[in-house]
């Protein structure tokens, strides 16, 4: 799959995209607002699997996000299951040199239409960590609603942070 976001692109992660993936997943500023399963290094090795786990997917749900043929950031959907199945996870990031250009916005809206009227999904939800105003801003700007604060939600780092919850909802035409 290939999006155009004008000066960039959603499309499938390559097995090219392991080297700078697993550079911007070791980026403090980026991991800081990531999930991980424990904060430690994360390998090219680790990368090149990922990448080859999401290729064969079906349907497609992970995505970079590049300029050319480098990538700058992804984007993925976490579809749920049973009751849930109508709903998916949406998660992003964006290197940080790539930051304050509009990409995220861009590159979220389009898999936000991907997501409804490919995939015919009727929620997205996304997470976001207090103190990570710049993605809030791009979730509202895309017209996600803050739900709530998930209180103490998450461990990172070892602390307790909270978490915002937004959603949007599909509007059927």
């Amino acid at each position: 799959m290939v999006i155009s976001l004008g000066g960039a692109t959603v499309r499938s992660f390559v097995p090219q995209d392991a080297p700078l993936l697993a550079s911007y997943a070791n980026d403090p500023a980026i991991m800081s607002f990531m999930h991980d399963a424990e904060p430690r290094r994360y390998t090219e090795a680790e990368a090149a699997a990922w990448i080859e786990v999401v290729r064969m997917q079906s349907p497609e749900c992970h995505f970079s996000i590049a300029r050319g043929e480098e990538i700058i950031g992804g984007i993925g959907l976490e579809l749920q299951h049973d009751i849930y199945a109508h709903s998916a996870e949406l998660s992003y990031w964006v290197g940080r040199r790539h930051w304050g250009q509009g990409i995220a916005t861009r590159a979220v809206g389009a898999v936000t239409d991907y997501a409804f009227w490919q995939l015919r999904l009727q929620r997205l939800y996304a997470r976001v960590f207090d103190g990570n105003v710049a993605s809030q801003r791009v979730l509202e700007k895309c017209a996600f609603e803050l739900e709530g604060r998930l209180r103490r939600a998450a461990l990172k780092h070892g602390a307790l942070a909270d978490q915002f919850l937004y959603a949007k909802l599909r509007v059927s035409h």
